[in-house]
């Protein structure tokens, strides 16, 4: 599957919404793991802010790697941010879209 580097390096990254578990099947309360590492994958919800465009993404990361308290409207670095896009077909309706997935999401905040 293609990925895309993502350059944050211009961006101002917050914390739109905290960590979630992301689910593999809501029905069945069964939580999507890493096919590498057999993590639970979270979802973190963040405000991307580049060159005057404002913009809320959902980034997929493995729990592990998610580190600091992630309140809404913490400053976050996204490290290894990768765009993937996808297409299914559900119910004889075709889907398409982007996913993003970052190695780490970490606060920025400082420590008080």
């Amino acid at each position: 599957m293609r990925q895309i580097p993502v350059d944050t390096s211009g961006a101002t990254v917050m914390v739109a919404l905290p960590p979630q578990l992301k689910m593999r099947d809501k029905k069945t309360g069964q939580v999507a793991q890493d096919n590498e590492t057999g993590s639970n994958l979270m979802t973190v919800d963040v405000l991307f802010v580049m060159n005057g465009n404002a913009e809320v993404i959902s980034v997929t990361v493995a729990e592990p790697d998610v580190s600091g308290e992630l309140a809404m409207g913490t400053p976050v670095a996204l490290t290894g941010l990768v765009a993937r896009p996808w297409e299914n077909e559900f119910n004889g309706q075709k889907r398409h879209g982007i996913s993003f997935r970052a190695v780490a999401v970490t606060s920025l905040a400082k420590a008080g």
